[in-house]
C-alpha cells in the first residue's frame, strides 16, 4: 500500500506542470475587464491635463505681454497695448497658438484681458481668472 502511494507521488512529480488553455483565457478576460474599467478614468485625466496646459500657456502669454508692455513703458511713458506686437509676444512666451484680445489697463498698467487659442482649445484671461473654452454668450 505504501509503495503504491510513493509511486503515485513520484508519478505526479514527474508530470510537467503548466497552465491549461482555459486558465490562460480566464486570466486574459479578467485583464480585459480591468482595462475596460480603467480607460474611462484615464480619459478624464487626459482632458484635465489639456485644460491645465492651455491655462499654463495663457499665463505665459500674460506674463510675456506684461513684460513687453513694461519695457515699452520704460522707454516711453505713453505706451499702449499697440506697443506689444503679437509676434514678439508669441516668441517671448514660447507658444504656437493664436493670441488676441490683448487689453492693458491704463491706470494700473497691468494686462486686463487676453485670449489664447491653441487648436480647438481657447482660454480667456479677464484680469484675474482664466476660463478654458468659455461658453458663448458671456
Amino acid at each position: 500500500m505504501m509503495e503504491k502511494m510513493i509511486a503515485l507521488q513520484q508519478k505526479r512529480r514527474s508530470k510537467k506542470g503548466g497552465f491549461t488553455l482555459v486558465e490562460l483565457i480566464v486570466v486574459l478576460v479578467i485583464l480585459a475587464i480591468l482595462a475596460a474599467l480603467l480607460i474611462p478614468a484615464l480619459t478624464g485625466y487626459i482632458d484635465k491635463a489639456k485644460q491645465k496646459r492651455i491655462v499654463a500657456e495663457t499665463r505665459q502669454c500674460v506674463m510675456a505681454a506684461q513684460t513687453l508692455y513694461d519695457e515699452a513703458y520704460g522707454k516711453n511713458s505713453s505706451a499702449t497695448e499697440e506697443n506689444v506686437k503679437t509676434d514678439e509676444l508669441k516668441k517671448l512666451a514660447e507658444v504656437k497658438g493664436d493670441i488676441s484680445g490683448l487689453a492693458i489697463d491704463g491706470t494700473s498698467h497691468k494686462v486686463s484681458a487676453l485670449t489664447y487659442t491653441s487648436g480647438s482649445d481657447k482660454c480667456v484671461y479677464d484680469g484675474s481668472t482664466y476660463e478654458v473654452n468659455p461658453k458663448s454668450g458671456k
